[in-house]
């Protein structure tokens, strides 16, 4: 499946001339927000990950671009709020029956589409099932597997049965991908029932939106348009802000941050902890096929230097480890693996592997990925372990090189819940399982975590997941790095979202501008 292939921004500006602007920048981790949002003005932002192959479907939404543009046009029945906690959006409220293995939500009553009609219960079962036929490749397919039948049960009621027991199911549906269009129609329109109405789409360079009179929700949607540019280059994107072009950008480059931390006009939303950076080796290919060339290569790295060195001190340590210290599962009495060359060269010697160890790297995978490779192959060295690193082009990565090279970088954002990952990524019949670790044992304890209503077990079961994850799995995951977005400071309620950038999307509709 297709993670998105990237394009290069044309035009990208040399920070060196960004920094002599007479704006100036400063590390203000967002500013608390005004009382009385003010309305009005032309917000313009600047988000990487734009391809000219996007769309408006949900079902091809596969990175940032598409997931903060389409929320400016659709709803979800539930969201995360700044607390980390489900919030009601769509779906005004649910409960579950039969140990979770039903659902009833109730839809909120006198929401508009922005062509003026009305939502109800069936609108949201088109939507839902649009995820659900056998030829769907949508990346949340596999989180309703497990549903038997999504019911309108009344003119706002809808039931989801599922055939095994999901205390947690509510949650999924706060994927980004779970928006709600009207009844048979074509997601490609853009009818929604968002803060914002479409007035053009050109995939890979720029979205327009005009504010939607009628939203539902007074709290939300405050500027009067928003323009959303493709600016797939990080030095483009921060002089584009430093400039003035732009009100608002994601992923800052933290190796610049301390370059522009006195420099006061604008504000550093840091997410904390909010991404895995990862680097996958299938298992299924030598000398990842053993346990010992996976602890070979997990002693061989050294964590901390990556941290201190690619990402300026803005992520913590990993520990092979895919559940965010943020879960309330996490497993915080898990050792952490230190950089060992002794323990990494014993097992390298006892995994038996002869044969060239390509690391393939490209920024795509991750911001800073090939520094970040070229530092684990000098670690590496230390412990005997021949391993190499090709750069490949960004453009093409997650095409031709991810799930296809059997060792590459890659990146996942934090999920709701720990099950939401790990069926995504990590068990045997994941749609994105990188790895390509396939282990039934694995598999039922994912499934038994899900369906267990107590919490003390529920835990326990989650803590043995993750140590064997630990001590076994096929990915390298290094450290949990910080997601960093920036605005100018007359950008007001930009607020920062556990494990979610850009306000969880949502900022368009969150934010407002002063002066």
């Amino acid at each position: 499946m297709n993670r998105r292939s990237f394009i290069k921004s044309t035009g990208a500006v040399a920070i060196t001339a960004a920094m002599t602007s007479p704006w100036s920048l400063s590390a203000a981790f967002a500013a608390e927000a005004p009382t009385s949002p003010k309305k009005g003005g032309h917000l313009i932002v600047g988000v990487d990950n734009a391809s000219t192959t996007d769309r408006l479907d949900p079902a091809f939404w596969f990175e940032i671009w598409m997931y903060f543009t389409g929320s400016q046009l659709f709803n979800a029945l539930v969201e995360i709020d700044e607390q980390g906690e489900i919030a009601p959006s769509l779906a005004q409220s649910w409960s579950n029956e039969n140990g979770g293995r039903k659902w009833v939500l109730n839809i909120r009553q006198g929401v508009e589409f922005h062509d003026g009609r009305k939502l109800g219960a069936k609108d949201v079962v088109w939507s839902l099932n649009h995820h659900r036929g056998e030829k769907s490749t949508s990346p949340v397919k596999g989180y309703l597997d497990p549903v038997t039948a999504i019911d309108a049960t009344g003119a706002h009621e809808v039931t989801i049965t599922l055939s095994e027991p999901n205390v947690e199911f509510i949650s999924l549906l706060s994927a980004v991908h779970f928006v709600i269009t009207a009844e048979n129609e074509s997601f490609d329109k853009g009818i929604g029932t968002g803060a914002f109405i479409l007035d053009s789409f050109q995939p890979g360079v720029r979205m327009l939106v005009k504010r939607n009179p009628n939203h539902w929700n007074p709290a939300r949607g405050h500027v009067d348009s928003v323009e959303t540019l493709a600016m797939n280059d990080s030095t483009a994107r921060v002089a584009a802000l430093v400039s003035g072009s732009v009100h608002m950008i994601n992923r800052v480059n933290p190796r610049i941050v301390s370059r522009i931390e006195k420099m006061p006009a604008i504000q550093l939303v840091r997410d904390k902890d909010s991404q895995l950076f990862t680097l996958p080796g299938l298992s299924n290919v030598a000398p990842f096929n053993t346990l010992d060339g996976r602890l070979a290569l997990k002693y061989a790295i050294d964590r901390q230097q990556m941290i201190d060195t690619v990402l300026g001190g803005y992520a913590s340590l990993g520990n092979d480890n895919p559940i965010f210290p943020s879960n309330k599962y996490f497993a915080k009495d898990i050792p952490q693996r230190p950089y060992d060359p002794d323990q990494a060269r014993f097992h390298w010697q006892k995994a038996g592997f002869n044969g060239p160890l390509v690391l393939y790297a490209a920024d795509a995978g991750f911001p800073g990925a090939v520094d970040a490779a070229q530092l684990y192959q000098q670690s590496a060295k230390k412990a005997g372990i021949p391993l190499s690193v090709e750069r490949v082009p960004d453009d093409a990565f997650w095409n031709d090189t991810w799930l296809k090279k059997s060792f590459c970088t890659s990146n996942w954002t934090s999920r709701p819940t720990a099950d939401s990952l790990l069926s995504l990524v990590f068990t045997s019949k994941a749609p994105w399982n990188e790895s390509a670790w396939r282990v039934p044992a694995f598999d039922q304890l994912v499934s038994a975590a899900r369906g267990e209503t107590n919490e003390d077990k529920r835990r326990q079961i989650y803590h043995d997941i993750q140590v064997m994850l630990v001590d076994q799995g096929s990915e390298i995951i290094p450290l949990y790095a910080d997601s960093l977005s920036a605005a100018s400071k007359k950008v007001q309620g930009f607020t920062s979202v556990p494990g979610l950038p850009l306000s969880a999307n949502r900022a368009a509709e969150k934010v407002w501008l002063e002066g």
